[in-house]
C-alpha cells in the first residue's frame, strides 16, 4: 500500500474509532467544516504541522499514526502507560495473563 493511500485510510479509521465526525473535527481544528472531508477522500493533504495538530487531536503519536500492526493506538498506550506502572511482579502476572489469552 503507498503512503497516501494508508494516510488517507488511517485517518478516517482513527477519527470514526473515537466517534468523532469530519465536520467537528475540522471545526475543532480551527479549520473550514470540510476540512477533514476533503483529506479523507484524497481531495487535500495537509500541511506537516497540520498533520501534527491532527495527530495530537486524536491523541496518537505521528508514528502510531502510520503503524498498522498498532490496531488500536489509544488503547495500546493506555496499556503501555498503565503497565509501567506496575512492580516487577505485577508485569509479570499480566504478561502471564496475556500468554494464556493468546494460546487459545
Amino acid at each position: 500500500m503507498d503512503h497516501l493511500a494508508l494516510f488517507y485510510k488511517r485517518l478516517s479509521q482513527l477519527r470514526t474509532e473515537q466517534g468523532i465526525s469530519a465536520r467537528d473535527m475540522s471545526l475543532s481544528l480551527g479549520q473550514s467544516e470540510s476540512y477533514i472531508n476533503k483529506i479523507e477522500n484524497q481531495k487535500a493533504l495537509p500541511s506537516m504541522t497540520s498533520f501534527f495538530y491532527i495527530c495530537d487531536f486524536l491523541n496518537v503519536h505521528p508514528k502510531d499514526f502510520f503503524d498498522e500492526t498498532v490496531e488500536n493506538p489509544f488503547l495500546s498506550k493506555e496499556l503501555a502507560d498503565k503497565f509501567t506502572g506496575l512492580t516487577g511482579k505485577q508485569q509479570e502476572h499480566i504478561l502471564n495473563l496475556i500468554d494464556d489469552l493468546l494460546a487459545k
